[in-house]
């Protein structure tokens, strides 16, 4: 008897406690839309995993999934209402309830794509979430690359080149230099990815009034290309142009394949102490972190695939050449030598949070050919820089000091640069 009224507790006890798990089906308790030109992402997020069944159907192209022991809320009715006539890759959302234990997601499809479909782990402040991204057929990538590479063609050899005492130096160097490196330092402008850190389900640091990192760096990641495209000898691609999620090895990833010659993350720094202020920047380390601040911001950083949701079974072909390549130390000490300069000009404009660049394994700047830094602009969780870092003014002056320190950068590395 004893034991029967014990069991009765904890069950009473677990039913005010956990009521949902106990008596209500599963539901979803926000459904989100993120659009843009590279895929549209859809994401459940549920109390529980979500147990689900999935076809694609033909003339018209949809994609059904069917979501067991669901609820059919007004979150999960409201998914229809959340796609955008300038959606790219989704036209519509239809949601119904297919029988008792079935509801029923029915997603029209603009053209024939590419699905992807996994489960994440509650993360960052999120429960458990169902991903579906729908990619375009034609890849939008490969589509930058050949646009990349129509504006920079290289001279013909048949051209004729006026011969000067210079030109004849520079031709006994091209004799002896890599071709690539030739066309590069002749013919192509100079490509410097700039990645603006988080985006869509990773939202980032929060600041004290609401501030979204992801929406800052975006700010800041735009101006600092128009400035820099603005240069006849420049030229800036974006690793994210819109809010929507890039995993942390997709942007070294797309950064190689567009054939940039510098990557610069950028980013706006938070920690638990809101008087923390100033601006840093962040190479990759080999070794370890520099310092305790460097570790925790590296870590915390490249958490971002955990909080954003990446796929574990769609993983880039040359992921493991890009990030397992041990090669890096040429590379990393003229990271190190971008990010001085870089930094020496953000403290014209702002208190460095420390006066040397800093060392660390972030995941983002883990390209071994490419001189890579991470830019913290500021303190998002301090109050008076949260205000600045909104400040479209105080941004253009952001993006205009850090390329400053980039043509440092490259008036002093004529490797890169032999006509800037």
């Amino acid at each position: 008897m004893f034991k029967s009224n014990y069991l009765k507790t904890i069950f009473i006890l677990i039913w005010l406690i956990f009521p949902n798990y106990i008596l209500a089906k599963n539901t979803i308790e926000s459904a989100r839309v993120w659009p843009a030109r590279e895929y549209t992402r859809v994401t459940l997020e549920s109390i529980k995993p979500i147990s689900n069944d999935q076809m694609i159907l033909k003339n018209p192209d949809r994609l059904v999934i069917d979501l067991h022991d669901i609820d059919l809320n007004d979150d999960l009715k409201n998914l229809s209402t959340k796609i955008l006539s300038s959606d790219p890759n989704i036209k519509q959302i239809r949601v119904a309830k297919f029988n008792n234990q079935v509801s029923r997601v029915v997603i029209e499809l603009r053209a024939e794509s590419k699905i992807n479909i996994f489960s994440l782990k509650p993360a960052g402040g999120y429960k458990h979430r169902l991903v579906i991204d729908v990619y375009p057929r034609v890849d939008e990538l490969m589509a930058l690359v050949q646009d990349k590479e129509k504006k920079d063609i290289p001279l013909s050899s048949k051209e004729i080149v006026p011969v000067t005492a210079d030109t004849k130096k520079e031709k006994i160097t091209q004799d002896i230099a890599p071709p690539s490196q030739t066309i590069k330092s002749i013919n192509k402008k100079i490509i410097i990815a700039i990645d603006a850190g988080h985006g869509g389900e990773d939202s980032g640091a929060r600041g004290a009034s609401g501030t979204l990192e992801k929406n800052i760096t975006l700010s800041i990641a735009r101006k600092l290309k128009k400035q820099i495209d603005s240069d006849d000898q420049l030229r800036a691609v974006l690793t994210r142009d819109d809010d929507y999620f890039v995993p942390l090895h997709g942007r070294v990833v797309k950064a190689r394949k567009l054939k940039a010659d510098l990557f610069v993350s950028i980013h706006a720094d938070a920690f638990t102490n809101p008087e923390a202020k100033g601006s840093s920047v962040f190479a990759l380390s080999e070794s370890g972190a520099t310092s305790a601040s460097a570790r925790y911001l590296a870590n915390k950083e490249n958490e971002s695939d955990l909080i954003g949701g990446v796929s574990l079974d769609d993983k880039d072909p040359m992921l493991a050449k890009t990030l397992l390549d041990l090669s890096q130390s040429a590379t990393i000490n003229d990271s190190v030598k971008l990010g001085n300069f870089v930094l020496d000009q953000l403290g014209d404009i702002n208190d460095l949070h420390k006066s040397n660049v800093e060392q660390a394994g972030f995941a983002v700047l883990k390209s071994p050919d490419i001189p890579s830094i991470l830019v913290e602009t500021a303190f998002i969780s301090n109050p008076k820089e949260e205000q600045s870092l909104n400040n479209d003014e105080h941004q253009e002056i952001l993006a205009k000091n850090i390329l400053i320190g980039i043509k440092k950068y490259l008036a002093s590395n004529p490797n890169i640069a032999k006509n800037f």
